[in-house]
C-alpha cells in the first residue's frame, strides 16, 4: 500500500480527488494545493470538467465493449481524466498519462480493479489517439 506521503506529490492522484469532489460530492469551490505542477493539475480538472459532454461521448463509445454502469464512481472519475489527457494532452506521451493513471490508482482501486482498468484506458488512448492525430 503506497503511503499517504507521497499522495500529495502525485499530480494524478490531486486530479483524481479534484474530479471526485466536484462530479460526486459537489464541490461548490476547488482549491488547489500549494505544487510544482499547480498549473497542469488545474488545467486538467477545469478541462475535464468543462468538457465533460465530449468525454461522455467517448464514454458511451466505450461502452460497447464495457460495462461501465457497475464500475466504482472513482473509476469513472480516472478515465474521464485519462480520456481529457488523451484528447486535449497530445505532446504527452500515450504510455505515460496511462501509467500515470495507474501509479495513481494504487492509491483508490485494487490489483485487480487496476488490471480491469489499464485495460479500459489502453483502448481508449489507442482508440482516441488513432482517431484524432
Amino acid at each position: 500500500m503506497p503511503d499517504k506521503k507521497n499522495s500529495i506529490v502525485n499530480t494524478r492522484v490531486i486530479i483524481i480527488q479534484k474530479l471526485y469532489g466536484k462530479f460526486f460530492n459537489n464541490d461548490e469551490v476547488l482549491t488547489f494545493p500549494k505544487h510544482r505542477f499547480k498549473k497542469f493539475i488545474k488545467d486538467v480538472v477545469f478541462g475535464t470538467i468543462e468538457r465533460d459532454d465530449v468525454i461522455k461521448e467517448e464514454l458511451i463509445v466505450l461502452e460497447k465493449n464495457y460495462n461501465l454502469k457497475k464500475l466504482d464512481k472513482i473509476f469513472l472519475v480516472i478515465i474521464k481524466a485519462a480520456i481529457f489527457e488523451f484528447l486535449y494532452k497530445s505532446k504527452t506521451p500515450m504510455k505515460i498519462i496511462i501509467k500515470e493513471y495507474l501509479d495513481a490508482s494504487n492509491f483508490f482501486l485494487d490489483s485487480s480493479q487496476i488490471k480491469y482498468l489499464h485495460s479500459i484506458i489502453d483502448k481508449l488512448g489507442k482508440n482516441i489517439r488513432k482517431n484524432y492525430e
